[in-house]
């Protein structure tokens, strides 16, 4: 059973940034596309940024390019969010997930707040 735990969320101020953190057991980490996810109150979850595995390509969505970075660290198992020049709208729980193919993710972390204060 693959299990995913994020860390690294909290409050921070506009402009500000942060880097969250998602430690990836139980299964060979190489296997699994790692993607990023949030959810602001009152929306709908929204796709952030996916890595592919095996140092395959990566996407982002519009609203964050060029602010947040994706990256993965196969010697620790565990994938990245740096979050830089955060806005008021970046505030959310943000997941990270796995999947080993197609477009469904098959696995989910918990969850980890952030707030962005204006």
């Amino acid at each position: 059973q693959v299990q995913l735990v994020e860390s690294g969320g909290g409050l921070v101020q506009a402009g500000g940034s942060l880097r969250l953190s998602c430690a990836v057991s139980g299964s060979t980490f190489t296997r699994y596309d790692m993607g990023w996810f949030r959810q602001a109150p009152g929306k709908e979850r929204e796709f952030v940024t996916v890595a592919r595995r095996s140092g395959g390509s990566i996407s982002y969505a519009d609203s964050v390019k060029g602010r947040f970075t994706i990256s993965r660290d196969y010697a620790k198992n565990t994938v990245y969010l740096q979050m830089n020049s955060l806005k008021s709208e970046d505030t959310g729980v943000y997941n990270c997930a796995a999947r080993r193919s197609g477009s469904t993710y098959d696995y989910w972390g918990q969850g980890t707040q952030v707030t962005v204060s204006s």
